[in-house]
């Protein structure tokens, strides 16, 4: 790394030092002052006349600034006490400078009389805005004023504090022999009273001190300690400055692994401490908000006292009764709307309910007729049949109605079932149910079926998984699943049906067959909860798909779900996945 580049990793380091002293002293300060909030508790209870002070006192104990200065404000307009204007400008001040307006609050504090009672606090906030505003020289004069104190250990300030800042005040003005002696004083006062935030920022400003001197060595175990440090407190502003300032150590000693590893650490709290941020920009806006209505509330009553009783209460009166007839007027508009929009939406889905009707009625109707009309042209080559005695032609005469039997009685069975279901007057009841039990009835049922067109089955269903659904629902899915298999597997085909590895709460139950498979686009479809029926291309194998709507709107009263894994010409597996009961013994 070129000397260049050492220089500006170095100020860098300093610039984070820097500000997080800066900060960490300030709410270090904020913090002290119990025999303050004490006095000025007594002083309200003595002037107990003084509303304005009282209110100004109480604000300000409770670090509410804009009510505070507010109050104070109104209360040196009228007080003759000095004591207490002492105070109220004192009050401003401390609002001012915790609102960063540090010229109002330099002001304010400049404004107090050398006999107030807290004056060496004055010296320790003008102390503090100077050195906020790096006026390096303005604020050491004060800090020394405050370090010669008769007693001053006495004082409701930390001692530590007041060294340190005079050590940073020498170190941005390049005395490093005093900045060196200053801040290893604060330092050890620090350790000695464990305050864990103060000390993370001397040691901080002890590694920039010796890194603006090249010091490398002696720099580098401060910066150490100061980041080890930071792991216990919750700033994110501390930690972030400490993992930065690791970072241009370990590139100055070309480490960029750990300096990488440092940079990443730092981005880490510097997004946790801007979202922390925006949570106090709200909260800010809020309390500006609230401070505005405050303020609306003073001016009204001020309005109030000019204006007479009569014609006071007479612009109330009013101002509710306009009120009162808007919102009303309002609430009714709002609710025609509402009724409005409930009226569309339920004559959009009476129009998709009787559209899927419609469709409906016109696909059972054509197959119903085909299946009818296949059976009465099958009956008459049966009767030929039967007189030729021809009994080979017979037989797959016979096992042909019974097939196309059975598909009429399935449809007629599944439209049963999903008009019930529409019209909400199934009987629904979830329970425990021994999963390879349901699956082992409805298999017997489709045996004879596979036998016939030689298609091998095997159920590799666990015996251990338990399911929580619906008995009666539960076998018409499984039923329509085995029975679209059968359908779409060519004879000699394989049909497996078993339970996949599942987490705690679902069971996987699949359904695999090698028939015909199907595209994706086909899947997606099938998949849609809101898809109308359709007729497919293939009128003889594929029929309604009542079977798949009806299935998959029963799945999904049993809380689970329906997954399809399949590819043309390979085969297809259908997922059932149903919620485990998990209380059985």
């Amino acid at each position: 790394m070129n000397k260049n580049t050492m220089i500006k990793n170095r100020l860098f380091a300093v610039s984070i030092s820097f500000f997080l002293s800066l900060s960490l002293f300030s709410q270090e300060q904020q913090h002290v002052g119990d025999l303050m909030g004490i006095t000025i508790k007594a002083k309200s209870e003595k002037f107990k006349e003084n509303i304005n002070f009282k209110k100004a006192q109480t604000f300000f104990r409770q670090s509410n600034w804009d009510s505070t200065l507010v109050y104070s404000m109104k209360e040196i307009s009228n007080a003759k006490n000095k004591e207490l204007i002492d105070y109220c400008h004192y009050f401003r001040g401390i609002s001012f400078k915790e609102k960063k307006l540090f010229k109002e609050s330099e002001k304010e504090f400049n404004k107090i009389s050398n006999n107030f009672y807290f004056f060496y606090k004055v010296k320790m906030k003008l102390g503090e805005i100077t050195l906020a505003q790096n006026e390096f020289n303005n604020a050491l004069h004060y800090f020394t004023q405050i370090e010669k104190l008769p007693n001053v250990s006495t004082y409701d300030l930390k001692i530590s504090t007041v060294l340190h800042n005079i050590g940073l005040c020498y170190l941005h003005l390049k005395t490093f022999d005093k900045a060196e002696e200053y801040l290893f004083k604060g330092a050890q006062l620090q350790e000695k009273e464990k305050d864990t935030l103060l000390l993370i920022g001397s040691y901080m400003d002890i590694a920039t001190l010796y890194y603006e001197q090249y010091k490398d060595s002696q720099a580098i175990p401060y910066f150490e300690k100061g980041y080890h440090l930071s792991k216990k407190v919750k700033s994110f502003g501390i930690k972030k400055t400490a993992a930065m300032n690791m970072a241009v150590v370990e590139e100055n000693r070309k480490n960029f692994p750990l300096a990488l590893t440092y940079r990443k650490e730092y981005e880490k709290w510097k997004d946790s401490l801007n979202d922390q941020n925006k949570v106090w920009a709200i909260a800010d806006l809020e309390k500006k908000f609230a401070v505005k209505q405050k303020q609306k509330e003073v001016n009204i009553l001020e309005a109030e006292n000019k204006i007479k009783i009569a014609e006071r209460n007479s612009l109330l009166f009013s101002s509710v009764l306009l009120l009162i007839l808007f919102g009303t007027g309002v609430y009714f508009y709002r609710q025609k709307i509402k009724n409005n929009k409930i009226i569309l939406a339920q004559k959009e889905e009476l129009d998709k309910l009787n559209a899927t009707k419609d469709k409906l009625f016109s696909i059972v109707s054509h197959d119903l007729r085909s299946s009818v009309n296949a059976l009465k042209t099958s009956n008459s080559k049966l009767i030929e049949n039967l007189e030729t005695k021809n009994y080979t032609e017979l037989d797959t005469q016979l096992h042909n109605n019974s097939a196309i039997a059975n598909g009429a009685y399935n449809l007629l069975d599944n439209l049963l079932n999903w008009a019930l279901l529409q019209t909400k007057q199934t009987y629904f009841s979830q329970e425990s149910l021994h999963l390879a039990t349901i699956v082992k009835h409805v298999e017997y049922n489709y045996k004879p079926l596979m036998i016939n067109r030689n298609i091998s089955f095997e159920n590799r269903v666990s015996t251990t998984d338990y399911v929580f659904a619906d008995m009666d629902s539960l076998k018409i899915i499984i039923r329509n699943i085995l029975d679209n298999a059968i359908k779409f597997t060519n004879d000699n085909g394989k049909i497996s049906i078993y339970t996949r590895d599942s987490d705690d709460d679902f069971c996987y139950l699949v359904v695999e067959d090698t028939g015909l498979g199907m595209s994706a686009s086909t899947q997606e479809e099938l998949l849609k909860k809101t898809a109308l029926l359709s007729k497919k291309k293939n009128d003889d194998t594929i029929g309604t798909g009542l079977g798949m709507q009806l299935c998959k709107s029963m799945i999904y009263k049993n809380g689970g779900r329906l997954e399809i894994e399949s590819e043309e010409n390979v085969g297809t597996k259908i997922i059932i996945v149903l919620q485990k009961f998990k209380n059985h013994g």
